[in-house]
């Protein structure tokens, strides 16, 4: 979706978080892009996956006042946003529904800002990040997806000295990769199985270029954390964890393991976006995290664990 004048590129972006301390060292500024080639059944932002502007309808606090099925050109907008697969048939790139709800029910997610934009939103907080360590984080879903927007941002940031971190799966061409490389400070590389199979089961991606790609950041000198999300009954298994232990050994730049616990704050987003039945998973228990970080810790004294 980038676009615009050369050095002035333009994306698409869902969030814009300031004073964040869960996205990389410090205090940052964590810029969500939409649009993921990924589609993990635990995602926790849903609405980061389609690479377009999206309509979040809030059944809680519509007071049914008819107003967006009387601008709806089916006449049927509540039906229809409580449908995903309705939307999908009829909705197209109409937004009338949002502009005229007067309870703020309808909300559009995604838009589109410039780099300039975005590094004016960032360098509000360059006291912050000079006395925390901190900087900017970009995220997603996929980052790499929007290449030229990221791409454009990082150097900008970078330009003025501040600390640059890229949170992606991975999944990219190693040309883009290797393009991008010169102005990450860190890559927070989130990896979601360590078996081919169930890579491809859970995500809908090959697991295979995802981990040449992190070996060829490694062997460019970049830093990096490999993140972890824990689902009991996806993930957290005996062998997971040693192909963990075993990449780890192999990488000379990583930096530790960070532990994410699955969350269930995604299904309410799902039921925004009108999905009937999203998959809820079992969340671990901080007893479950503290045994990962145990087999680590005596798997590899040298892996390094960074708790949130």
């Amino acid at each position: 979706m980038s676009s615009g004048k050369e050095g002035n590129i333009s994306g698409l972006v869902f969030d814009i978080q300031r004073f964040s301390t869960h996205d990389g060292p410090g205090i940052r500024t964590t810029v969500f892009l939409k649009g993921c080639p990924l589609s993990c059944h635990w995602c926790h932002n849903p609405e980061s996956q389609s690479p377009l502007p999206e309509l979040f309808f809030s059944k809680t606090i519509c007071i049914g006042c008819e107003s967006c099925n009387q601008v709806c050109p089916h006449g049927m907008a509540r039906e229809i946003l409580s449908d995903n697969n309705l939307r999908k048939e009829k909705c197209g790139t109409c937004d009338l529904c949002a502009g005229t709800c007067p309870s703020k029910a309808i909300e559009m997610i995604g838009k589109i800002y410039t780099s300039n934009e975005i590094i004016s939103e960032v360098e509000k907080d360059i006291p912050f990040y000079e006395s925390s360590n901190g900087g900017i984080t970009i995220s997603g879903g996929e980052p790499l997806l929007q290449f030229d927007f990221t791409l454009d941002i990082l150097k900008k940031a970078m330009q003025k000295k501040i600390h640059t971190i890229l949170e992606t799966s991975g999944y990219t061409s190693k040309k883009r990769l290797l393009k991008i490389v010169p102005y990450v400070d860190l890559f927070l590389w989130d990896i979601k199985a360590s078996d081919e199979v169930l890579h491809r089961k859970l995500t809908v991606a090959p697991l295979k270029p995802i981990l040449e790609n992190l070996k060829l950041v490694d062997k460019a000198g970049t830093k990096m954390v490999l993140r972890l999300t824990v689902i009991p009954e996806v993930n957290m298994s005996k062998n997971h964890y040693e192909n963990i232990a075993t990449l780890y050994a192999e990488l000379e730049n990583v930096q530790g393991i960070e532990l994410l616990k699955y969350h269930d704050f995604g299904i309410s987003k799902a039921g925004k976006l009108g999905f009937q039945n999203p998959v809820v998973f079992n969340k671990p228990t901080d007893q479950d995290v503290q045994r990962i970080y145990e087999f680590f810790e005596k798997r590899n004294n040298k892996i390094t664990i960074i708790k949130g």
